[in-house]
């Protein structure tokens, strides 16, 4: 049996409810499966909910706040706590990380994977490549049926800093929930989680963006109401609490999962 985390930078149910009915792997996920709003505790910064979902740690636990410190990307050796993906690795689980957007460029493990713009695609040609890079990988290695695989995609936040309220975001929502009806196929168990919401800028507790930039003007920004959707038992609550129930999950034995715990 495979455990799918499928991670949707910056998705958020203000454009997944109102066209549900043109998101139909969405649609058909959250009839199967149970889905709530994950309200964010922390900051809804990127680099920092990454790492608390994956590590099960507090920002004030991981202490990894931002990409750039001192003028300098963070790296994962900076970042001194493990991530579920170590912690079963080490217990002989197959356990896969693609794409994992907590360091720039985004972080791999056990497989090998250049990102897309170092792994913040700005055109509508990086976003494209970028979905249909990340879903080969993905589709690769749930061949091989791993224990347990992490991807994410992080082109919604792009998008969506600049044409929030634009009708190309929802043409891109499309696309995503295409890809996620590919993926879903190879999965028993799965979580579907965002690091955070989205919002006007005006309305965003913290602005991620300059309001102008080369690229354009900054519409949208980051709020605290992830999206989740799972068909797992365990109460996901915070973000956090993900790395807890895929650890659950393994506990109990669901399927065929390694040879620890």
């Amino acid at each position: 049996m495979t455990f799918l985390v499928i991670g949707i930078d910056a998705a958020t149910w203000k454009i997944i409810k109102p066209n549900i009915n043109e998101l139909k792997n969405f649609r058909r996920l959250m009839k199967i499966g149970r889905y709530k709003t994950l309200i964010l505790n922390e900051k809804p910064i990127s680099a920092s909910a990454w790492c608390s979902i994956f590590s099960g740690k507090t920002p004030e636990e991981h202490k990894h706040k931002a990409f750039v410190e001192n003028g300098n990307l963070k790296t994962r050796d900076d970042i001194k706590v493990d991530f579920i993906w170590d912690i079963l690795h080490k217990q002989n689980y197959d356990v896969r990380a693609l794409n994992i957007p907590f360091v720039i460029p985004p972080y791999n493990f056990n497989c090998k994977f250049k990102p897309v713009g170092y792994g913040l695609p700005e055109t509508p040609d990086e976003w494209q490549e970028e979905l249909e890079k990340v879903t080969s990988k993905a589709i690769e290695i749930l061949e091989e049926k791993p224990d347990l695989l992490c991807v994410v995609y992080s082109l919604l936040d792009r998008i969506q800093h600049f044409h929030w309220n634009e009708p190309i975001v929802l043409e891109w929502y499309k696309r995503i929930d295409s890809v996620i009806g590919k993926l879903i196929l190879y999965a028993d168990k799965f979580i579907i989680i965002s690091d955070h919401g989205f919002c006007d800028r005006d309305d965003a507790e913290v602005q991620t963006l300059p309001e102008k930039t080369p690229r354009g003007e900054i519409k949208g920004d980051h709020d605290k109401e992830a999206i989740l959707i799972t068909n797992i038992d365990y109460d996901i609550e915070k973000l956090q609490d993900v790395f807890y129930a895929i650890m659950e999950e393994m506990k109990n034995g669901q399927g065929n999962y390694g040879n620890g715990i």
